[in-house]
């Protein structure tokens, strides 16, 4: 399910240790990467020619940090606008997942700073990886799916069993978040998978996978206890769905409903302390 690997590097944050932690994994260890580099527009030739020169050592410093086999990475160097190139450099490979850093920006921060990875989110139907720079990333045992009734859901459950597949001692986390705005110190309640609809499903899919799997429910406002629950829990990597509710006409465009910060996955992206998986189904 995943063969195809875009890694988008700038020389800051855990993206390259994300995905050193990710190829350790039985499912991830025969995927092939793409280290991606962009080099943004310059006003002389001498800042062009630096900028390429600097491109060109992250490149090999990421690439020498990953280790990875040679036949299963290479490079590309581009020039561009970093949010459109890594979107062109993905349909063009046909990437299966984008990893890339994020500085958390909240709101309004991701238009006025250009955030790259909110809008390669908005414009791209490809799952994704965020991993923000003040996380720590750990070797992915412990992976949380948040779930409802969505095919946005229902393809990250997809996406987490394929990445526990031979990974000893994992447990899959199922959790359910009922929508309650009332002040009310929030509980987690764990819960036997039948009395719940949505987990139930999900469950009986994970054991066909021999997938060791939890099931907690919890109510409240469901970016907060999404986050709340993956801190709690000690999840080492969180799939939330983001359902498209972009008309077809306006699917290039982004949702600025999202990025100004009142869609969840935005919330979630932010606020989580854990790295995030965000995917949504494209009709």
């Amino acid at each position: 399910m995943i063969d195809k690997i875009l890694l988008a590097v700038s020389g800051l944050g855990h993206a390259e240790e994300m995905l050193k932690t990710l190829k350790e994994m039985p499912s991830i260890k025969s995927a092939k990467v793409t280290v991606l580099h962009v080099v943004p527009p310059q006003t002389t030739s001498e800042a062009m020619t630096d900028k390429w020169e600097e491109g060109g050592k992250i490149l090999a410093n990421a690439i020498q940090f990953l280790n990875l086999d040679p036949s299963q990475v290479s490079s590309i160097l581009r020039q561009g606008d970093p949010k459109d190139v890594v979107c062109q450099v993905a349909d063009e490979m046909d990437a299966d997942l984008i990893i890339m850093g994020s500085r958390g920006l909240k709101r309004l921060q991701s238009i006025l700073s250009n955030s790259v990875s909110q809008y390669v989110f908005q414009l791209s139907s490809r799952p994704m990886l965020l991993v923000k720079d003040d996380i720590y990333v750990k070797r992915i045992k412990r992976v949380m799916v948040a779930m409802d009734n969505s095919d946005s859901a229902r393809q990250c459950l997809s996406l987490a069993l394929f990445l526990l597949q031979g990974v000893q001692g994992s447990q899959l986390i199922l959790t359910n978040v009922t929508t309650d705005l009332r002040s009310k110190k929030p509980e987690v309640t764990e819960i036997i998978p039948e009395k719940n609809t949505v987990l139930a499903e999900a469950v009986a899919e994970a054991q066909k996978y021999g997938v060791q799997t939890r099931c907690v429910t919890s109510s409240g406002k469901p970016g907060e206890e999404i986050c709340r629950l993956a801190e709690e829990l000690n999840t080492d990597l969180l799939l939330l769905g983001s359902p498209d509710r972009r008309p077809s006409v306006a699917k290039s465009f982004v949702d600025i409903d999202r990025l100004i910060g009142a869609s969840l996955s935005d919330y979630v992206r932010v606020n989580a302390t854990c790295p995030v998986l965000l995917a949504r189904t494209v009709a």
